[in-house]
């Protein structure tokens, strides 16, 4: 099976020759609809496109329909594109699918057949054993980096540091959130800089007070802090305390891995940001926020986070998790201000 291409690379892969089918999977459904468009752009003449390409769905597919529409002659131009979505409506061993699977064993050499999951499920194996599979997975890290540079380009704005820095943590990475922000932007025109005041008053949301900046502050142990801003963070547009806690406890696994392999590797200061950071958050991709910021926080605060601690913080967030979902004792504020003292009262029980 080739290996998958990534959205970012679609476009240069093409450049250097094209696959009789590709299969379009990922959570991301921002960057489905963008390599589907890449396809297309590349694929087909835009005065004849809509001679060349066909749009069928596989939930409303006979199966002799798909082999069909595949071995239709393309009209005054090279190929044709037959764009296939919601192929995990196929059941294993469907008629339908079993007929796809054959056709991508002999493909038709003027047809490019792409196939579109729907879902964010794993890739259907016989499908994607068959065809190049581009892959639209969560962009973290680098990635993350890449497609916002773009879409800031495209819009034709700049962003000074902390405007970029916290757009990326007013927005969570969110691809669609970001797209939606990049617009707004775009509106403003060429010029300076646009500053963080700026973009904090574009996105709603207060400089310094992200979800990513309540959990800083309590990995800091700034106890002030993080009860201080945690009503402003709840109040905001999709936050929740459920939100929070999952933020926190997933932090907190990850700053376990990286206490331990820095122990193990005698490791100190700096040299956790880059190869630690990498060999930890980008194979398994936790939901930590932007990847490089949060190794400055780790390098900063894993001399005060014990394995003993990180264990007994682990088990509050999972026990303010269900209180979270089941309790209506105590509101979420009430739930989260008792978990941050009780990560607190860890670390004083440390040094006591």
């Amino acid at each position: 099976m080739p290996r998958p291409i990534t959205p970012d690379r679609l476009a240069a892969a093409l450049a250097k020759g094209v696959a009789p089918s590709y299969y379009v999977h990922g959570s991301e459904v921002i960057l489905k609809d963008e390599a589907i468009a890449t396809l297309v752009a590349t694929l087909l003449d835009p005065s004849l496109r809509d001679f060349n390409l066909d749009l069928l769905s596989a939930s409303q597919l006979d199966p002799d329909q798909l082999a069909g529409a595949c071995a239709t002659l393309p009209m005054m131009a090279e190929r044709r594109v037959v764009v296939l979505r919601d192929v995990e409506a196929w059941k294993r061993k469907s008629k339908a699918k079993q007929a796809a699977v054959a056709y991508l064993e002999r493909p038709s050499p003027d047809t490019v057949l792409v196939m579109v999951q729907g879902d964010d499920k794993d890739p259907d194996g016989d499908l994607a054993a068959h065809a190049t599979a581009v892959d639209c997975r969560a962009q973290v890290g680098e990635e993350l980096d890449v497609w916002l540079d773009r879409r800031l380009e495209e819009a034709g704005v700049t962003l000074d540091d902390d405007a970029r820095q916290h757009l990326l943590r007013a927005t969570a990475g969110d691809l669609g959130l970001l797209a939606a922000e990049c617009g707004k932007l775009a509106g403003l025109g060429g010029g300076e800089a646009i500053d963080r005041d700026t973009m904090a008053a574009l996105v709603g949301v207060r400089f310094g007070e992200t979800v990513d900046d309540w959990r800083d502050a309590v990995l800091r142990d700034d106890l002030a802090r993080a009860t201080a801003i945690l009503p402003g963070v709840l109040a905001q547009s999709g936050v929740s305390g459920v939100r929070l806690v999952f933020t926190l406890g997933a932090s907190l696994l990850a700053l376990g891995w990286v206490r331990s392999v820095a122990r193990t590797r005698k490791l100190r200061g700096g040299q956790l940001i880059n190869p630690l950071m990498r060999e930890c958050l980008y194979p398994n991709r936790p939901l930590v926020g932007d990847y490089q910021s949060f190794a400055q926080v780790a390098t900063q605060v894993v001399a005060d986070w014990p394995l003993e601690r990180i264990r007994h913080g682990v088990r509050a967030t999972l026990a303010a998790d269900v209180a979270l979902k089941s309790t209506t004792i105590s509101d979420e504020e009430g739930i989260l201000t008792d978990l941050v003292l009780q990560l607190a009262a860890l670390k004083n029980r440390k040094a006591a």
